[in-house]
């Protein structure tokens, strides 16, 4: 089968540098059909064929006698051309034109000078109102050149600006439609694949599509997101193999505590053993991590919060449910459950009792469990997030494991939402997971 080739260059530099010989086409092209428009459209003065026009009547004058230069005037003047002699002296009493048209003119004459040299009192002299061109015949006589309009715009402007224009606005237009679909939108795409990527998918995220620098750039994130996922993969195995290693003499040291006469020591040995099964356990909990893995459903969340509360309420626990009676969202049923158990056996741990408040917002949705317990100083609030981190200097109240509130954080995340811990008042503390649509 044969290859089919691509007529459009597959690295950036490569497309830049079409497009730079595309705009330079159109420039050409397109700045001489708009330089013919504005001449034909817009009467401006030829200021160099004018002053040329004068300095070649100038000098016919200057080599002719007084009877010969009345002649050439009477006969340039017949032929319709509006020319004089004066004394030089009176080229003292040019003025340039009024101030803003004048500075306008200044800047065209800058950015587009007129071809040769300026003649007396420059290019924008004007007498009695009059715009004049003046050229030297001798040290005591001058010719005035008068006829030219008086406007700011010249056929060197007009001639060299519509090159200019064209220039700007077609290389801003090749540019912005290159940056766009080349550029900027392969990169948002890449931009938004990261916000809602997943390391525990396998899948891959980045879309290798578009030129070469764009696709090496999305083959290097996903070869990354790949070496992460081993990496987190390789710890998750090794601390699952160390929790199973370690439970095997553990249970040989409660077998052997057990059979120890009853007294202080035992009771102590047996608890020490208790604590550290519950840290194993808890541990392997965490590493389980069902929540990565876990489909995302359409469900009813207003149905599971109402589900956690009665269970809490059933083995005596003041947990009580604030909030719709049916609420469908997409979410991860499980993991949802998991956080908002974890949220409200922290709560009861040290508060007398608690509410799960669930709110609907333009966002998405929020769950708030809200508690009447010493709440947690400012400073930890970010900290008690980590793993394994324990806050209990603010809290008293039973111990745990300090894993339950990196679970929550954990599934929020999943759901590319956030959790953060507020203020209560008077009294108490509100956990907050806001979830996203």
């Amino acid at each position: 089968m044969a290859r089919k080739v691509s007529v459009v260059p597959r690295t950036l530099r490569g497309q830049i540098t079409v497009i730079i010989l595309l705009a330079l086409v159109t420039v050409i092209v397109s700045g001489r059909a708009l330089e013919n428009y504005t001449k034909n459209a817009y009467a401006v003065p030829n200021l160099e064929n004018a002053a040329e026009q004068a300095r070649t009547i100038a000098r016919i004058l200057a080599q002719a006698s007084p009877a010969e230069r009345a002649s050439i005037l009477a006969n340039a003047q017949r032929s319709g051309l509006d020319v004089s002699l004066a004394p030089i002296s009176l080229a003292t009493k040019f003025r340039v034109s009024p101030e803003m048209q004048d500075m306008a003119g200044r800047g065209i004459d800058f950015l587009f000078p007129p071809d040769g040299e300026p003649p007396l009192g420059g290019w924008r002299a004007f007498l009695d109102d009059r715009r004049v061109i003046a050229e030297r015949v001798d040290d005591q006589t001058m010719l005035m050149f008068f006829g030219v309009p008086d406007t700011i715009l010249t056929s060197a402007f007009l001639s060299q600006s519509s090159y200019y224009f064209v220039a700007v606005i077609v290389l801003l237009v090749f540019f912005f439609i290159f940056a766009i679909r080349t550029v900027t939108e392969p990169i948002k795409k890449i931009s938004e694949a990261a916000i809602e990527s997943d390391i525990n998918s396998s899948s891959q995220i980045f879309e290798e599509r578009g030129t070469i620098e764009i696709v090496s750039l999305a083959r290097a994130l996903n070869g990354m997101r790949h070496r992460i996922r081993l990496m987190v993969d390789g710890r998750t195995r090794m601390l699952r193999g160390i929790s199973h290693d370690v439970r095997t003499p553990l249970t040989r040291l409660r077998l052997r505590a057990e059979r120890m006469e009853g007294g202080a020591l035992r009771e102590a040995l047996l608890v020490d053993i208790d604590h550290i099964d519950g840290l194993l356990a808890e541990s392997l909990n965490y590493l389980r991590d069902e929540y990565a893995t876990e489909e995302v459903e359409r469900v009813d969340v207003a149905s599971i919060l109402q589900t956690v509360c009665s269970d809490f309420s059933d083995v005596g626990f003041d947990v009580t449910y604030e909030g719709p009676n049916k609420f469908i969202a997409n979410c991860r049923p499980l993991s949802i459950t998991r956080a908002v158990t974890n949220l409200c056996d922290n709560a009861m741990k040290f508060a007398s009792k608690a509410s799960v408040r669930l709110d609907e917002n333009d966002t998405g949705f929020s769950i708030s469990v809200i508690d009447d317990g010493p709440g947690i100083p400012e400073a930890l609030r970010e900290k008690v997030f980590e793993p394994f981190f324990k806050a209990d200097a603010s809290r008293t109240g039973p111990a745990g494991f300090g894993l339950g509130l990196s679970i929550v954080a954990d599934i929020a995340h999943s759901h590319r939402g956030t959790v953060k811990f507020l203020s209560h008042h008077p009294r108490g503390l509100i956990a907050r997971v806001d979830i996203p649509n």
